[in-house]
């Protein structure tokens, strides 16, 4: 009895034309947070794509590269320099496509690992969804538990990718000192 008082309270009673309102809302908000992740995953792509650009050409041109830089200490440091936040751009851009599932939740009908690892067999599971979906209250709050760690993946995955963009940036200021550096050599 408690606990039904406590689901009022935080659920509180709808008519039908609401409930469907707010199965829409909660799909939706759900289908949103799902958008940004993988907004955040074609971001990193793309950051990868360019650095695969960036990297195939430096392959190309080492041996010139390397020739021309053998007596040149600084260039040799903006080289290194590059390398290291060339690496770490490339990890903060790996990481946000690498899976966090967490495990410190209660089970949930709308969560896959859940489905198949904490509900039993097929038919098992079909039980405990039909009565989660009847159960309004219940099919909420789960929907909502959806809701936040769909958020908190979204979150991870853009700070992955900011950081990602902050280093590449890093790397790009540092190749521009070192072209320019190869260009004043040059005419000098």
């Amino acid at each position: 009895m408690a606990l039904e008082k406590e689901q009022e309270d935080k659920f509180p009673k709808m008519s039908g034309d609401q409930t469907e309102d707010l199965s829409y809302h909660y799909w939706y908000t759900i289908q949103y947070f799902v958008g940004l992740i993988k907004s955040s995953e074609l971001k990193a792509g793309l950051i990868l794509s360019f650095y695969g650009i960036i990297l195939n050409f430096i392959y190309q041109n080492i041996e010139r590269t390397l020739e021309f830089a053998s007596d040149q200490i600084f260039l040799f440091i903006l080289f290194g320099l590059w390398f290291l936040s060339t690496l770490i751009s490339i990890y903060f851009s790996i990481r946000s496509f690498i899976p966090r599932i967490e495990s410190n939740y209660d089970p949930n009908v709308f969560f896959f690992g859940d489905i198949i690892s904490k509900y039993g067999n097929i038919k098992d599971f079909s039980k405990v969804f039909y009565t989660t979906s009847i159960r309004g209250e219940q099919r909420y709050d789960q929907l909502g538990q959806q809701i936040f760690i769909n958020a908190k993946i979204a979150s991870t995955k853009f700070k992955n990718v900011n950081l990602s963009l902050r280093f590449l940036a890093i790397s790009l200021v540092l190749l521009l000192l070192v072209i320019l550096n190869y260009v004043i050599v040059v005419l000098i």
